[in-house]
């Protein structure tokens, strides 16, 4: 449960495997202020990337399965010809966790490169 500002960025994934709660509404709502553009969904969180080539958006796929296998937390992965869509949700607990919150940021700052 979260009860103060992460650094998102910083942080890093915790091993979930379930028996946990997810976060309720309000504590998903404060941890997307932190993370500007993305969108509350139901259980998930999701984006969408443009991108001027396909090229631009295979790599930036390609970079984010690279996040996801260091943070073992993998997100659903939509490849158009110029746009990438990312939904992050925690399988095991149904829902949202911080997890999904820190991946979404980690996703961001790749993409400000």
């Amino acid at each position: 449960m979260s009860t103060a500002p992460l650094d998102l960025v910083r942080s890093r994934c915790k091993l979930c495997e379930g028996g946990v709660s997810p976060l309720n509404p309000e504590e998903a709502r404060q941890l997307l202020a932190q993370v500007p553009g993305w969108s509350l969904e139901d259980r998930r969180i999701t984006r969408r990337y443009a991108f001027k080539t396909h090229y631009q958006a295979v790599a930036f796929v390609n970079a984010v399965a690279w996040i996801s296998h260091r943070e073992d937390h993998h997100p659903d992965i939509a490849l158009g010809y110029d746009a990438v869509t990312i939904a992050y949700t925690t399988h095991a607990i149904d829902g949202l966790s911080d997890n999904d919150f820190i991946c979404a940021a980690k996703v961001d700052a790749l993409f400000e490169l």
